[in-house]
C-alpha cells in the first residue's frame, strides 16, 4: 500500500530484476480495480501488502508461488500448454506496439534499460515498421 501514490497516479516497484527500483504510471482502470479490491474483497488485516491470503493464515501477504500457481491454473483453463509468465510480457509488449505506444514507454513499462530488449519482447511487426521507415540515405530510388 505504501508503494502507491494515489494522487500522482504512480506505483513504486521495489528492486527486482536488475536490482533497481522504478516508478511507473498507475493506469486509472488498474487503480480503480485495486481500490475496489481493497474496499470490497480484501480481508481485514493490518498487513500493508495489497494482496493477502483469503484462507488461513488469513491476511498474510501472498507469495510469488501463489501468483505463479494462479497464472498456471488460468493457462490450463484456457487450454494453453505454456506455463511461463513471460507470455504475459510478450502479449503486453505486442499490444502496446500495435496501439502505437512509443518504444521508450514500452521499455519503461517492461522495465528494460534498452529499447532493443523491448523490441524483442514486443515482437515488432516488421510490415508496420516498414510502412513508416524512411528510405536509407543514398539508396537507389
Amino acid at each position: 500500500l505504501d508503494d502507491i501514490d494515489w494522487r500522482a497516479g504512480t506505483l513504486h516497484l521495489s528492486a527486482g530484476k536488475g536490482r533497481r527500483a522504478d516508478v511507473l504510471p498507475l493506469p486509472v482502470a488498474t487503480g480503480q480495480a485495486i481500490a475496489d479490491y481493497l474496499l470490497h474483497e480484501r480481508p481485514k488485516t493490518t498487513c500493508r501488502s495489497i494482496f493477502v491470503r483469503h484462507v488461513a493464515p488469513l491476511g498474510v501477504p501472498i507469495g510469488r508461488l501463489t501468483v505463479q500457481k494462479a497464472i498456471r491454473t488460468a493457462y490450463r483453463r484456457c487450454g494453453w500448454d505454456r506455463t511461463r509468465v513471460h507470455i504475459l510480457r510478450h502479449t503486453l509488449g505486442s499490444r502496446l506496439v500495435n496501439a502505437g505506444t512509443p518504444m521508450k514507454q514500452i521499455a519503461d513499462v517492461l522495465r528494460h534499460r534498452s529499447i532493443v530488449t523491448s523490441a524483442t519482447y514486443a515482437r515488432v511487426d516488421v510490415t508496420r515498421l516498414a510502412a513508416v521507415a524512411l528510405p536509407w540515405p543514398g539508396a537507389a530510388k
